[in-house]
């Protein structure tokens, strides 16, 4: 039996693993600083496409979590990495905030309702229904449609608010066209992370809180992966998966001295 290759390089989800909202889950901060102490490569994930990596930074300090800026990568990044290579300096029609339309620009699209190349949807709070009817015509007349993640739904103090995955499938349904969603669970997302990292699937762990999106992704992008289970699935859950996790645990803190350990 070949033994598994050491951990090199480390990539976690943000809520559910680090935060909830805005409260830090105990031991996310420590776990942070022992990685960057270690001189790990590492990543922060997050399908949230609303915020640019400096809005995301300013969030988690507020939270006591000092990740760096470069450090951060969210679907909208993906998203505009997975378009620079598929169609250099192209064009969109963007439903969607700053950390999108930022990604975008910073790639060299141009923003336009005219004969778009695509329709990019991201998560946004404020969904206009005259950007959705626009986001639908100009599908129908043949712009390729992408979606940043199919989060059907977000979270909120206040309870669950409609998120990418609701609007996509509203405009899927108006015109038979389903989008390509890049966030998790398609791998794609966690191998623009390695990429970003120049780092190697065999020596990669993931870490996240749910089966469905951070563990498959990880999974299928062949990388090893730890459940926390501090967020969306609960550990009586697992085994109504057809898969499983590397290891799971009870939240990120019992991860930290595996750090340096470099096995799982």
């Amino acid at each position: 039996m070949t033994l598994p290759r050491p951990i090199e390089t480390w990539l976690t989800d943000m809520d559910g693993v680090l935060v909830h909202e805005e409260d830090p889950i105990a031991g996310a901060a420590e776990f942070v600083e022992k990685l960057k102490s270690s001189g790990r490569p590492f990543l922060v994930l997050t399908n949230n496409s609303i915020f640019t990596p400096r809005d995301l930074r300013a969030r988690l300090l507020r939270s006591g979590i000092d990740v760096p800026e470069d450090a951060i990568w969210t679907s909208a990044l993906a998203t505009a990495k997975f378009l620079d290579d598929q169609r250099p300096h192209g064009s969109a029609y963007v439903v969607g905030e700053a950390g999108l339309t930022t990604a975008l620009h910073d790639i060299g699209y141009v923003m336009t309702d005219h004969d778009p190349d695509y329709v990019v949807l991201g998560e946004t709070r404020t969904y206009s229904f005259e950007a959705i009817t626009r986001a639908i015509r100009l599908v129908d007349d043949g712009a390729r449609f992408i979606a940043t993640n199919p989060d059907a739904s977000g979270p909120s103090h206040q309870g669950k608010l409609p998120a990418t995955g609701s609007v996509a499938a509203l405009i899927s349904t108006a015109t038979g066209r389903r989008p390509y969603f890049i966030g998790k669970p398609n791998p794609l997302m966690m191998r623009s992370a390695l990429n970003r990292l120049e780092a190697h699937s065999e020596t990669t762990v993931m870490i996240g809180d749910r089966m469905d999106t951070d563990i498959i992704s990880g999974l299928e992008a062949g990388l090893r992966t730890v459940l926390v289970t501090t967020g969306s699935t609960r550990r009586e859950q697992i085994e109504t998966f057809p898969y499983r996790p590397t290891k799971v645990v009870d939240s990120i803190a019992d991860l930290i001295d595996l750090i340096d350990d470099t096995s799982l």
